[in-house]
């Protein structure tokens, strides 16, 4: 096994570590405009942190509303989310921040027409859309006859790792590189590193943030608590699943029986049948 010196940017501690500091905001600028393609006029120049407790000292606990939350020199604001582990709702939460952060710029006195922009960047580790085959997608609203946008108050970005596949060789892009850290940098060697990389000093920066080496003791331990934290979290979910198949199959097993019970069969034919007990067999109606 090829030994790598990365860490899993996926990790809540070191993902807001990388992109919720200002030491690394220029990490966070590149990505924006990597990602939304931002070019001329439309450069994101220079970020503004929002929340006073985007602190990645307590990002694996969950006690902030959003990972990342920032506004640029145009006033309009960003909301960025790494979401590991597939929960139900989440695009409904992903609007529901987004609305939240519309909202909260109005103060008192304001007009509506000062309200700016807000989008949302979320970077999943699973699919949220099956039925698309691209690994990034971006949405806004349109009218439905013309695909005019006139309404631009919201614009969604949803990058799935999952469905991205493209090997190092394979990339033509920042974006992809940009996917391809989040998937792999956990396992990229050396030698990969000098082919992805080029001339890229920013990504090389987020590269170099994602070790053991850059962070003291007590930046370890919270990328530590985190990954317990997140696998923790996954084991329960996958718990639930099993728990949820093997009810599903004892549904089956228990409608089989009945069929079988409706069709005169003996006792010890349905539990040879379905494996159910004699019991539970009696107990079905």
């Amino acid at each position: 096994m090829t030994f790598s010196r990365f860490l899993d940017p996926k990790n809540d501690y070191l993902f807001k570590r990388l992109f919720g500091t200002e030491k690394n905001k220029d990490i966070l600028i590149y990505f924006i405009n990597s990602i939304l393609n931002r070019v001329g006029t439309d450069v994101v120049a220079d970020v503004t942190y929002l929340k006073s407790d985007q602190n990645p000292e307590y990002a694996y606990k969950k006690q902030s509303v959003v990972d990342v939350l920032c506004r640029d020199q145009k006033e309009t604001q960003f909301i960025i989310e790494m979401q590991v582990a597939k929960t139900p709702g989440f695009e409904e939460r992903a609007q529901f921040y987004a609305a939240k952060a519309y909202i909260n710029q109005m103060n008192v006195g304001e007009k509506y027409q000062d309200l700016k922009e807000v989008i949302f960047i979320a970077i999943t580790d699973y699919v949220m859309f099956p039925n698309k085959l691209t690994w990034k997608s971006d949405h806004v609203t349109l009218d439905k006859k013309t695909f005019e946008q006139d309404l631009k108050a919201f614009s969604f970005t949803f990058i799935e790792l999952p469905k991205f596949k493209r090997s190092i060789d394979e990339l033509t892009s920042i974006e992809e590189k940009w996917a391809y850290f989040f998937k792999h940098a956990i396992e990229t060697t050396e030698e990969e590193l000098t082919a992805l990389l080029g001339d890229d000093v920013v990504l090389k920066k987020a590269f170099d943030e994602s070790t053991k080496y850059s962070m003291n003791e007590e930046e370890w331990n919270s990328y530590e608590a985190a990954l317990k934290h997140e696998r923790d979290a996954r084991a329960i979910e996958e718990q639930k699943l099993m728990d949820a198949e093997a009810k599903g199959e004892k549904a089956a097993k228990i409608e089989i029986a009945r069929n079988l019970k409706s069709m005169k069969l003996t006792i010890e034919q349905i539990k040879a049948a379905t494996g159910l007990t004699e019991d539970e067999i009696k107990a079905i109606e």
